[in-house]
């Protein structure tokens, strides 16, 4: 099989051929730390962590370079709303970040780089563009001048705003020559922070710095750039123009992917809306691995519409996993037939799925098909202690990209109440009042607990609204 993926670029799937063997250089958008991360975020974040730990699976020596905008419009004003420095903001909002990152298990990315820190390698860019003639002053900065560079649009195949982009970081200079160019450098205010430059005391514009750490690390070209679908235009395409106008060279990138959005009830979230979820609150309130999963769970091209519906019932499909694997774990497997199953189909599936452009939902699919069919068996007597490892080691591959099957129980504290009438329920059992056991039982399920009776003992459950 060989992996094809969709290309934003060229707007097809196309075979995966790294630029250089085995080795991949990836690039994703991160976060502008000014705020915590909501769910939309966490949708980009969890599917380019799955998609990094695929590719590792598959052989690749996979470098995934991941930038922290720790200097922007957005973190000043905030500071100055708190009262605080924009550095002490941005690192304070950094650390929330990277702790909800390692609850989410994201945990592939081989370099997170603050543009702050890479101030030197973004001044050489400007410079290098400013003497290409790509670049011009006005009052606020050093502008890049769109009309030099005539490949621009290529990659969202427009040069005008749409209602989808990343509108919120448009510079508006009011002597700008044409409507899209964007700024490289920005000029800073007596109270704002600021770098000394060829061009006076400023701080980096947005895009430039996404190409200076790029180019750091894995000079003018490499394999594959991730983010959002809202920043093709005009980040992305901003990207493409200040890294090509620099080296000449054609694709900066080779495989662009963007992620679908996440929306709440069909609207992109936004705090003005009352629908903005952070991935904080939803960790508080559900659990990281139920996020996780219902982002894996659908493609990472389409759009999600969040709703209560979707998070029940990916719970309950976690449940079913859940069941699932403690089953193989704790039977006590005695084949009365000569059947055999074969659990390498399930693998070709798995892996077909994949190497479709990612295609999650069809693999979680193939996870639940087999689900259905060793229960099946199971319930015929029919699954060995051999078969029911493989199963086990297929089932830990799977996770060693998904990482959300095995995943440590929270453990749940039982009201004592409902643990005294369990042991009582028991004692019954042991007598043989069958009749006062199965009284206990409905009188515990009124009360919001479950009791599955197994060999080793009862197991008690909450029963989830």
């Amino acid at each position: 099989m060989a992996l094809k993926l969709y290309n934003t670029l060229s707007k097809k799937e196309e075979f995966f051929r790294p630029r250089k063997g085995k080795k991949v250089n990836f690039f994703v958008c991160g976060p502008t730390v000014y705020d915590f991360s909501h769910i939309g975020h966490a949708r980009t974040y969890i599917i380019f962590d799955v998609i990094v730990k695929y590719l590792r699976e598959k052989g690749y020596n996979v470098f995934y370079l991941q930038n922290i905008t720790d200097i922007d419009d957005k973190i000043i004003k905030r500071a100055k709303e708190r009262i605080t420095t924009p550095r002490k903001l941005a690192r304070d909002f950094e650390k929330e970040y990277l702790k909800d990152m390692k609850s989410l298990r994201v945990d592939s990315i081989t370099k997170y780089a603050r543009a702050t820190e890479h101030i030197e390698e973004i001044i050489n860019q400007v410079k290098r563009l400013s003497k290409k003639d790509y670049t011009y002053r006005i009052e606020d900065g050093i502008y890049y001048n769109i009309r030099k560079f005539l490949d621009y649009g290529k990659l969202s195949k427009r040069t005008a705003l749409q209602a989808e982009d990343a509108v919120s970081r448009i510079d508006e200079g009011k002597r700008k020559r044409n409507k899209g160019d964007f700024c490289l450098w920005k000029f800073s205010e007596l109270d704002e922070p600021s770098w000394n430059s060829p061009w006076g005391l400023g701080r980096p514009g947005w895009h430039i710095e996404d190409t200076a750490i790029a180019e750091k690390y894995f000079g003018f070209q490499y394999d594959i750039h991730g983010g959002a679908r809202d920043l093709i235009f005009p980040h992305h395409e901003a990207e493409i123009a200040q890294m090509e106008a620099l080296s000449g060279k054609k694709p900066f990138v080779k495989y662009w992917l963007h992620s679908g959005f996440l929306t709440v009830r069909g609207q992109k979230m936004a705090k003005s809306l009352g629908n903005f979820i952070t991935i904080r609150d939803f960790i508080d309130k559900k659990s990281p691995r139920i996020l996780r999963f219902l982002i894996i769970k659908n493609h990472y091209r389409s759009p999600i519409d969040y709703d209560e519906e979707i998070v029940k019932q990916t719970e309950n499909e976690l449940e079913r996993i859940d069941e699932f694997v403690n089953k193989l774990q704790t039977t006590d497997f005695k084949v009365q037939t000569n059947y055999k199953f074969q659990i390498t189909n399930y693998k070709e599936k798995f892996e077909r799925a994949m190497e479709d452009d990612f295609n999650t939902p069809k693999t979680i699919a193939v996870l639940f098909n087999l689900i259905n069919k060793v229960n099946s068996l199971i319930d015929k007597n029919q699954l060995g202690r051999k078969e029911a490892k493989g199963i086990l080691d297929f089932l830990r591959k799977i996770d060693r990209i998904f990482n959300v099957i095995f995943w440590p129980k929270a453990q749940e504290k039982i009201p004592p109440v409902i643990l005294n009438l369990v042991k009582k329920r028991e004692n019954y059992r042991k007598e043989g009042q069958w009749k006062k056991a199965d009284e206990l039982r409905k009188k515990i399920k009124k009360v919001g607990y479950w009791i599955e009776d197994t060999k080793t003992g009862s197991k008690i459950k909450k029963i989830r609204s």
